[in-house]
């Protein structure tokens, strides 16, 4: 039972693998199989049909020639009819005729009988009237050389017409309408796969009209589709990176503004607080400088006259930030002119001076004595003693502090700077970048703000100025302050 099973199992298995192998051939292959089997089909078809009936006709015809050669030969009279020498057809004594022993003495037992040789084509007769033998060939050979002839020429026939119709199918019918489109339908797909966009749409002047030419058709209107999906699709894509690159950028201008706004409710608690400090100084810096004034008409020492000009320096600028303070929540013009930075740094310094560290520290003051910028001598003043409080601090005991001046042009117009070098530790590099905005500081311990910076930057900007921050190349920082020249 099971071997049964197996056998029927294996018999479709053997059968799905043939046409299997068949299907698995390229298109050319497979036709010139097909053309083969067709034409081997036709070709038995005709050979077996045409010759057993050709045949069939020879031996009619060869009978009833044999059935005249009978009876001609069975006619007691001499034959008088041309032509026989085909048929090797003799007359005579038996000796004349070959005829052997056994032949003869049947030919003589029946006189006027033919007889046949098995085998053999030959007849013989002995006519009773003369006593002679007749003998002839039947035409056996004859007619079997006309099947013979007429087997090879259908044969010849038949094969120079397959011949001919294979050349015919596979040089011209078959590659222009089969083959070439099939292979330029692979050449288009193969484009594809390349990327070459130039080549992967069939031209329309070689598509037919038949099912070949609709499925090239439909491939092209496809990929055409397909590339104006890709397109559209592109076109979205590019759009949403804009919209996503708007939305970073809308993004980083909210977290800007939250942070401004946070600095700014800063400044304003600041500025609030500020000004009432500065109400709270008010007072307290009249009656030191009126406690000054008195001191000096009183003191004649010239030593003490300078140090009580110094605090008095000293008490009309803090009244001058108290001032200031005020100003940082209530804005109110302020007085420009001329002002002499030589003059001005040096005034800047005694500020900063009053710090014991200032003693161990070597200032130069190399501005030169005729640089003028148009500004307020209080503000810019506020600027300097904050850049060279800073450089103080950067500093150690042998430290040196130099500031410097030019001129130049620039966008036609005059322009003074002046920088602010230290041999200190410089910037840190994480905080250059935004040394001036507010409360960026180095420095933990309670002397750092991080408001110096920022005051003097708004301050250079109000005069139509520039202040930038680097660090020197041989170490230490460089603030350099651009102002307008007068």
């Amino acid at each position: 039972m099971s071997d049964r099973k197996i056998g029927d199992s294996e018999a479709p298995e053997a059968k799905y693998r043939l046409f299997r192998a068949f299907g698995n051939l390229n298109v050319r292959p497979k036709f010139m199989v097909l053309h083969n089997l067709f034409f081997l089909v036709l070709t038995a078809s005709v050979y077996f049909s045409l010759i057993p009936l050709f045949e069939a006709r020879i031996s009619i015809a060869k009978a009833r020639e044999l059935s005249l050669l009978i009876k001609l030969i069975l006619e007691d009279q001499p034959v008088p009819v041309p032509g026989l020498e085909v048929y090797n057809y003799r007359e005579g004594s038996a000796a004349a005729l070959e005829i052997r022993p056994d032949v003869l003495n049947w030919l003589e037992l029946h006189p006027g009988q033919v007889y046949k040789e098995d085998g053999s084509d030959r007849i013989y007769r002995l006519v009773a009237a003369t006593g002679q033998f007749r003998s002839l060939d039947a035409p056996n050979v004859i007619y079997d050389e006309v099947v013979q002839r007429a087997k090879l020429t259908l044969f010849v026939v038949l094969g120079t017409a397959y011949a001919l119709a294979i050349l015919l199918l596979e040089l011209l019918i078959m590659p222009k309408y089969v083959y070439g489109p099939i292979q330029r339908f692979l050449a288009a797909d193969d484009a594809i796969q390349r990327g070459d966009r130039h080549a992967e749409l069939i031209p329309e002047r070689v598509i037919y009209g038949d099912e070949v030419g609709r499925i090239m058709q439909s491939r092209n209107a496809t990929v055409e589709e397909l590339r104006k999906q890709e397109r559209h699709l592109e076109e979205a894509l590019e759009a949403l990176e804009v919209t996503a690159e708007e939305l970073k950028t809308k993004n980083e201008q909210l977290e800007a503004a939250r942070l401004s706004l946070m600095e700014q409710d800063r400044l304003a608690s600041l500025g609030l607080l500020s000004a009432s400090v500065a109400h709270e100084l008010n007072t307290p810096l009249a009656v030191l400088l009126g406690s000054i004034e008195k001191l000096s008409e009183t003191v004649g020492d010239p030593a003490a006259q300078d140090r009580l000009a110094r605090m008095r320096r000293v008490a009309q600028r803090l009244k001058r930030i108290s001032e200031s303070l005020v100003d940082f929540a209530r804005q109110r013009k302020q007085q420009m002119e001329q002002v002499t930075l030589h003059t001005l740094i040096d005034e800047a310094w005694s500020l900063v001076a009053i710090d014991e560290k200032s003693s161990h520290v070597r200032f130069r003051n190399r501005v030169d004595e005729g640089a003028r910028a148009f500004g307020n001598a209080d503000r810019l003043i506020q600027v300097f003693v904050n850049l060279l409080r800073n450089s103080l601090n950067a500093v150690n005991s042998e430290g040196i502090i130099t500031v410097a001046s030019k001129r130049g042009i620039e966008n036609g117009k005059d322009w003074v700077s002046v920088s602010v070098e230290d041999n200190g530790v410089g910037i840190p590099a994480d905080v250059l970048p935004d040394i001036f905005e507010a409360f960026v500081t180095t420095r933990l311990d309670a002397r750092g703000t991080g408001l110096g910076l920022t005051v003097a930057e708004g301050i250079v900007s109000q005069h139509g100025g520039i202040i930038t921050a680097s660090n020197c190349d041989g170490g230490g920082a460089r603030l350099e302050v651009k102002l307008p020249a007068a």
